[in-house]
């Protein structure tokens, strides 16, 4: 089965939308357009949520384009993210690091398309990359601040991580992570093998939970990473302090 790149939140309460606009695969790839926003659907999965005139999406999002806060802006020069999908993330993430390099892999190319269409992405000045995200890996000799892992497989609420996710695809993703910068990783299920993962990488890891949501944020990086300071963070970041409130932060 071909593998789809992107988020999966849990069940969020009360969204109402009032119009869908969907591609020529309705079952596959679809757009909701209403009053609070844009969600993308892939095989059923929210995968991205976009607010014309917002930034932050209090949820899944925020959690995982958070954890560049830790790294001071003179390391904030390049993020890879791998499960662009609508560009959620990448949207955050151009916020926090408004002169990094920003690579975005994404295997399917209707994705793309109703990324651009939809969710302003070519807006956000990043490097589209239409491929899969293990073959990228394994030819990659970039490395990168921060890599951001973000891909599931499957459909609706049975979403899960591809074969190669945990292992070997946090070791090559953390290959190309350069001294000192971060891995973050989005797992629901797989959480405990993600963790075991990336302790075993890195010296220092993180865990970030989202009110609402199944998902976890796992991060992994310098032994100094701490839940308080990014807490504090976030809390202080004129980007993502109206999401502090819905995030938790801890060392694991």
């Amino acid at each position: 089965m071909p593998a789809v790149y992107a988020g999966k939140p849990g069940a969020s309460r009360g969204t109402r939308h009032s119009q869908t606009r969907k591609s020529k695969k309705p079952d596959r790839v679809s757009v909701e357009v209403g009053r609070r926003g844009r969600r993308l659907r892939i095989d059923g999965t929210f995968a991205s949520w976009y607010k014309p005139s917002a930034t932050v999406t209090n949820s899944v999002w925020d959690a995982l384009a958070a954890p560049i806060l830790v790294l001071p802006q003179a390391r904030r020069r390049s993020i890879l993210i791998l499960g662009l999908g609508g560009g959620s993330a990448a949207r955050i993430a151009r916020a926090l690091a408004p002169r990094a390099a920003i690579v975005g892999v994404e295997r399917d190319a209707d994705v793309v398309r109703a990324a651009r269409r939809w969710f302003d992405l070519d807006q956000l000045g990043i490097e589209v990359v239409e491929h899969d995200a293990l073959a990228y890996l394994r030819r990659a000799r970039r490395q990168f601040d921060v890599v951001i892992e973000d891909i599931f497989v499957g459909r609706g609420r049975g979403v899960h991580k591809p074969d190669w996710l945990p292992d070997p695809g946090l070791t090559l993703a953390a290959r190309r992570v350069a001294h000192g910068g971060i891995l973050v990783s989005n797992a629901i299920d797989e959480a405990p093998q993600v963790v075991r993962h990336l302790r075993g990488l890195f010296p220092g890891t993180l865990r970030i939970d989202v009110d609402d949501y199944d998902n976890r944020i796992l991060v992994g990086g310098p032994a100094l990473l701490s839940g308080r300071a990014l807490r504090a963070a976030v809390a202080h970041s004129p980007v993502l302090r109206e999401s502090s409130a819905t995030l938790r932060f801890r060392r694991v």
